[in-house]
């Protein structure tokens, strides 16, 4: 597919890890949608305003799959967020389908049990932490090896129930799915994870439990004409929100904490009563990525004072629609306990991020508890030392050196 030369060019450089484009700021006053070309070359519609942003995120007339998917504009060359997904004809029905099938992973019951496994892997990768730290005082910590990167994939693979002999496997398989490959690998590691998700679903035919797979192999149980493809594309978007995108905020969320230590002090003098502000915080200013979510238009959009034609491509970006001056007051500010709310930090409408509350419990229990065991954590280099990913879907830090 070609595109227009002057379209610019996705992804906008970025000063540092924490701050976005001074490109965004312009757009969102300027441009709210414009016209942009996407890292894999293709056209397509940025939607960088808040309010366009939120709107659109409810709008039926946009959506995962495309009416013509060899046709389908393309994001990345990486195996997520990559092109359209799902059946144009009966998308609407699948996500109805989908959130049934996956309500009860996300259960009151499911979430207590999880939360007190989050305790115990975060108190245990501290634990580890502070002995590294103690036999090596002069040392830093990485704090992105030791908690950000092994917790999420130690969490995800307990909801879906992968074992945990295998989590090395899982978690290398995500990163390569989420990693641009012109080459191809990204292609080849999503038919390696199907291949292992279908292998797991099979293994727990006989014996199954309390997890995500055992839920959606029961429900093929059921003659609800769930498929294996539909069930490895189900898998791939909780491991990518579940594993990937939390790594990230973990680490962004450090990262805005520690380089503004006033707000650390203020955290570590009261974590309980301040943690969940935190969290809403990070939520808002740490989306994960310099893209945001695709969708396709189902039909001619009128939108922001342009037409988007059925089968565009559209990147809502949810890092810009947080950083918005006309929806949040000193939106480049990190605030905890601000008094406005609704960030789209989690999506919005019927595509609300289901494991919404499973992220929150993920980085509340490490926050609270660095704060609570380690207040006096700090970076051990500065914010314009450590190494970005680069071709990766959540970008991130790929180390975070601490002391204490």
């Amino acid at each position: 597919m070609t595109v227009a030369t002057d379209r610019p060019q996705l992804p906008f450089p970025r000063p540092n890890v924490l701050d976005l484009a001074p490109v965004y700021e312009m757009l969102r006053r300027e441009a709210p949608v414009t016209a942009v070309t996407t890292p894999a070359g293709d056209p397509a519609w940025l939607v960088t305003s808040y309010q366009e942003v939120r709107e659109l995120l409810a709008d039926a007339r946009l959506g995962r799959s495309h009416p013509e998917p060899e046709r389908a504009a393309q994001i990345t060359t990486a195996a997520v967020q990559n092109g359209p997904t799902g059946d144009y004809a009966t998308e609407e029905r699948d996500h109805t389908r989908m959130r049934r099938l996956l309500t009860p992973a996300f259960s009151a019951k499911r979430m207590r049990l999880l939360s007190t496994h989050v305790q115990e892997l975060v108190d245990g990768y501290v634990d580890r932490m502070i002995a590294e730290h103690d036999a090596a005082p002069g040392r830093a910590v990485d704090l992105h090896s030791a908690l950000a990167f092994p917790l999420p994939v130690a969490v995800i693979c307990r909801l879906l129930g992968v074992p945990e002999a295998d989590r090395d496997v899982f978690r290398s398989l995500s990163e390569r799915m989420a990693t641009e490959s012109p080459d191809g690998d990204a292609l080849r590691a999503r038919e390696e994870f199907s291949q292992y998700m279908t292998g797991l679903a099979e293994a727990k035919r006989d014996t199954p439990t309390e997890d995500v797979i055992s839920d959606l192999v029961r429900a093929q149980a059921a003659d609800e004409g769930f498929d294996y493809a539909e069930m490895v594309r189900l898998c791939v978007g909780l491991l990518f929100a579940g594993h990937e995108t939390t790594v990230n905020r973990i680490g962004l969320g450090t990262l805005f904490l520690l380089t503004r230590p006033e707000r650390w002090r203020e955290l570590a003098a009261d974590p309980r009563a301040r943690t969940d502000a935190t969290v809403e915080e990070i939520m808002r200013l740490g989306a994960p990525g310099d893209l945001g979510i695709l969708r396709y238009a189902h039909t001619d959009v009128e939108v922001g004072g342009v037409t988007v034609r059925r089968g565009d491509a559209v990147i809502l970006s949810l890092n810009s629609a947080n950083r918005d001056p006309r929806a949040f007051s000193e939106a480049e500010e990190f605030t905890p306990g601000r008094e406005e709310r609704g960030h789209v930090g989690f999506g919005h409408g019927k595509h609300f991020c289901i494991g919404a509350s499973l992220a929150r419990i993920e980085l509340r229990v490490v926050f609270e508890t660095l704060a609570r065991r380690l207040p006096g954590l700090r970076l051990a280099a500065d914010l314009d030392e450590l190494e970005v990913k680069t071709g990766h879907i959540t970008g991130g830090v790929t180390s975070l050196p601490v002391t204490w």
